[in-house]
């Protein structure tokens, strides 16, 4: 057993104790799913960091940052600006509403069968975005376990990521996330020391052309309307202990998820000045590990990473869980139809992360469709009084068609989300205005 085995297996061991510590008193649903919503600015902004601090997104970045260079910096600012937008938006009026899920709003504003079909569409995205931190913890683990089928690697994974936070729920995410977010501190810091020690004297070389602005822009402006709709990130909303809470801790994450990632991208950006050539690009972190990486701090670096995959997961299947109760199901005083639910969105993400997801970055956008064409019919929900379900119900339609077209006329070689995002946003709202002013519903008082 090697150096980095030891270390490695000793953060994982010391984060499963954490897990798992008090986890029998955890006996209820509401604990369970929402650690009682009582959790203070502290805990929230940590899990609300190391929840979108995700595998996928951090290979897919560093990735761009190895391929285009300086101008894969301007990566970042798009989940600056999104979770920035969600903090102004969203974040007070979803902590104001204090419900079990996102869908919540659409069943008071729109009526059941209109919230059922936004569980299905979101619940199609989330198996989407989880097959995606399936594949990208596999591709992270696989060079150290190079004899190991992908198969069995990712479902040995994915046990493990249960071990922690299966029985303890919300309330063992967020413990753990607190400690993740500590080591992330110590890690990314070595990224970007070992990537520009390992990098040429020279600048860091620059290719625009790799990243269009139209590419950047329309990535912006998605994830500003389909993050407000995040289940997971909603679902810890309602955890915190007042809206002031909930609103500081989202302002305080976006900030630190924008420098972190950043630093990723920075990191890699310098391996391109030493010329080190690379079989993919989604490799050129672990490549940062492998090559520069002393021994013992990289094991404790596959661990950071092991855990940023391990609670962005755990964040999403419980809040996978916890819509299909409010839609599908009805609440309970017992934690175990949260733990069989969680099982099952986890045996769905291993299938899926196995199957279906070549290349990361293209397909965790492609999940967004369905979530984009719900963001007129949410933000109605809680701003416009005379917002209808025959409102909501057109504009939904509309986006989805939209999102559909323009990945199937257009492709991802077409640039298609510059197509979806432009022409797709606008589209969406005008439907849903015209739709809400041709048919009314009974007025309603907006969230406060």
């Amino acid at each position: 057993m090697n150096l980095d085995t030891v270390f490695f297996i000793a953060v994982l061991f010391l984060f499963i104790l954490v897990g798992v510590f008090k986890n029998r008193k955890v006996t209820s649903e509401e604990s369970y799913l929402f650690a009682k919503r009582q959790c203070g600015f502290w805990g929230l902004s940590c899990t609300l960091i190391m929840t979108e601090l995700n595998t996928s997104t951090l290979l897919a970045f560093s990735g761009l940052g190895y391929v285009a260079g300086r101008r894969a910096l301007f990566l970042p600012f798009v989940f600056l600006i999104g979770l920035l937008f969600y903090g102004l938006t969203v974040a007070k009026k979803y902590k104001a509403l204090n419900a079990t899920s996102v869908t919540s709003l659409f069943r008071i504003r729109y009526g059941k069968p209109f919230a059922k079909l936004a569980s299905v569409f979101l619940g199609i995205a989330m198996l989407g975005f989880t097959a995606t931190y399936v594949k990208s913890i596999t591709l992270i683990f696989s060079p150290a376990f190079p004899t190991w089928n992908l198969w069995f690697l990712s479902g040995y994974l994915i046990l493990l990521i249960l071990s922690m936070m299966l029985r303890g729920g919300l309330v063992s995410i967020i413990r753990t996330d607190i400690l993740s977010f500590l080591l992330v501190c110590t890690i990314f810091p070595c990224f970007l020391f070992f990537g520009k020690g390992a990098g040429s004297v020279h600048a860091i070389p620059n290719f625009p052309e790799v990243l269009p602005s139209r590419f950047l822009i329309s990535l912006i402006v998605l994830t500003m309307f389909t993050y407000i709709l995040a289940p997971w990130y909603g679902q810890k909303i309602f955890s915190a202990k007042s809206k002031q809470t909930a609103f500081s801790a989202v302002i305080f994450a976006a900030v630190l998820v924008f420098i972190l990632y950043g630093v990723a991208v920075l990191a890699t950006a310098h391996l391109k000045g030493k010329g080190l050539l690379l079989a993919s690009p989604e490799s050129a972190l672990p490549t940062l590990i492998n090559m520069y990486f002393p021994a013992g701090l990289r094991g404790v670096a596959y661990a950071s990473l092991f855990m940023i995959s391990a609670t962005t997961l755990a964040g999403v299947w419980s809040a996978m869980s916890s819509m299909f109760i409010a839609d599908f199901s009805h609440q309970s005083q017992s934690y175990k139809q949260g733990l069989w639910l969680t099982l099952a969105c986890a045996a769905a993400s291993y299938l899926l992360g196995n199957t279906l997801v070549d290349r990361i970055l293209d397909k965790l956008i492609l999940a967004n469709i369905p979530v984009a064409a719900l963001s007129f019919a949410l933000l109605a929900g809680f701003y416009w009084k005379k917002a209808s379900s025959t409102g909501a119900i057109l504009s939904t339609i509309v986006g989805l068609a939209w999102g559909l077209f323009t990945y199937l006329h257009f492709g991802e070689q077409g640039l298609y989300t510059w197509h979806w995002a432009i022409w797709g946003i606008p589209l969406i709202f005008e439907s849903g205005i015209l739709g809400s002013l041709i048919k009314q519903s009974k007025p309603l008082e907006s969230i406060t």
